[in-house]
């Protein structure tokens, strides 16, 4: 399962059960509609609840078991299709006992080595390869393949892409009787109606068989605690391979899946070295139980300190739209409202789409699409936000910065547990960006440290 607070909505859950827990302890009796199979017979078990009818289960379960087979027999074509369409990028691999970077496919990355992730340091380490991970496209592959640049997808079997159909979490009789057991059901059940479980699978299928025959020194990827970097982490131990995890963008206040608690594995999964973007977050991470000598703080590739940019109230409201489509629709619908019910004419607002996931929309008054990132613009007069790095990059910016909160969903705080700014629901967008003021107090240097070059080679010596 994915110990990842974007992706499993069981602490929701879980919360609900807490409220209604709360709720018994009241003399005044509380209606409580649910029509979630599974989270009505969890809250029916809470003492001091009287339950109704349950709702059926079977409707809902058929459902996403189709779904899910649908979704996994796609997903297994396109593995298949994938793995041989680049099988070339295996009969040209030639060099073993080298290390390597484990990356996905992002836009930003090139051809010529630089990367998105790893900035130039294919260019400061002679021989390090980049191995892309397999959410990358065929067509994506191609652009950026070369001779130290190659998609794991050409290490997968065609033959194995069979039993992705039936890849599936199926929890444990002791999870299924535990206290949370319904919610555990229910958790399983949305997970398997998607692919997610077969994309892991076929990711530690392939990178398995890359560790056997590349041999590497030492990896280096962008590391979250998701379920196929502990599979890669057991591998390479296996092999004697260093397993270095770079700290992915940020450590927010909700991205539990970095800490020793929310991982399966306990410390097997946690990498041999842990690289940290800056002293803040490593600090972060030893609290959640990473032990102090796996940590050090390497500096950020990715998100480099940008240069103050210059507040004008006059100026359009840059918005980073989420990765998650719900919460950009949400958030677009919001935005529409507070132009209509804004006492303050012309307020513009540059909607700017996740680099990985787009998200359709048409231009309107007072709406535009923009490509350009939130650091190259001139003049702002407000940055607003759901779970990007953007609302981390634009508080040390110095601009008035908003974080959006949706209905129905969790928008994961990407913040610092020491930086905070004010939130938004749609209803009250336009009053809060029309006081939201810049925050001053933040030394940046503690958040985002320059690169150690110095390091980083250590890290990663091939020799």
């Amino acid at each position: 399962p994915t110990a990842s607070s974007y992706a499993s909505d069981l602490g929701v859950m879980m919360a609900w059960g807490r409220i209604v827990t709360k709720a018994t302890a009241k003399a005044e009796p509380l209606l409580v509609v649910c029509d979630d199979p599974w989270l009505f017979r969890h809250l029916s078990l809470v003492e001091g609840v009287s339950a109704g009818s349950a709702p059926p289960m079977w409707p809902t379960v058929l459902k996403l078991r189709l779904r899910g087979m649908a979704a996994r027999l796609k997903y297994a074509a396109r593995a298949a299709y994938s793995a041989l369409a680049l099988r070339d990028h295996r009969r040209q691999f030639t060099e073993t006992g080298t290390s390597a970077l484990l990356v996905y496919g992002h836009p930003g990355s090139s051809a010529d080595g630089n990367d998105a992730y790893f900035g130039g340091l294919m260019h400061e380490i002679p021989g390090l390869q980049r191995m892309l991970h397999v959410d990358c496209g065929v067509a994506r592959a191609r652009i950026l393949a070369g001779s130290h640049t190659m998609s794991f997808h050409a290490w997968g079997s065609v033959l194995r892409t069979a039993g992705l159909v039936f890849a599936r979490w199926r929890p444990s009789a002791e999870d299924k009787s535990g206290r949370y057991g319904w919610l555990v059901l229910r958790a399983a059940e949305r997970e398997g109606g998607a692919a997610a479980a077969a994309a892991t699978r076929w990711q530690s299928i392939c990178q398995a068989a890359w560790l056997t025959q590349a041999k590497p020194t030492a990896i280096a990827w962008p590391w979250e605690g998701h379920p196929w970097e502990r599979a890669l982490i057991r591998a390479a131990r296996g092999l004697g391979v260093k397993t270095v995890g770079y700290q992915h963008t940020v450590v927010g206040k909700h991205l539990y899946n970095y800490g020793i608690a929310a991982n399966s594995d306990g410390m097997d999964g946690i990498p041999d070295k842990v690289l940290c973007n800056g002293p803040a977050y490593r600090d972060q991470l030893e609290n959640w139980g990473v032990p102090a000598d796996r940590l050090s703080v390497a500096g950020a590739f990715r998100l480099p300190t940008p240069r103050r940019l210059r507040v004008d109230p006059s100026a359009p409201v840059f918005v980073a739209l989420s990765s998650d489509p719900v919460i950009s629709t949400q958030m677009l619908q919001a935005i529409r409202g507070a132009i209509s019910n804004s006492r303050r004419a012309g307020r513009r607002y540059l909607l700017k789409e996740h680099p990985l996931y787009p998200f359709q929309f048409e231009p309107e008054p007072g709406i535009e699409r923009t490509d350009v990132e939130m650091t190259k613009h001139e003049a702002l007069s407000a940055v607003l936000y759901a779970t990007g790095t953007v609302g981390l990059e634009a508080v040390m910016a110095g601009l008035p910065t908003v974080r959006f909160l949706p209905e129905g969903k969790v928008a994961i705080d990407i913040l610092p547990l020491d930086i905070s700014v004010p939130t938004a629901e749609a209803s009250e967008l336009d009053d809060i960006l029309a006081v939201a003021e810049p925050q001053n107090s933040i030394r940046r240097e503690n958040i985002i440290a320059p690169v150690d070059m110095a390091h980083w080679k250590n890290c990663l010596e091939t020799a």
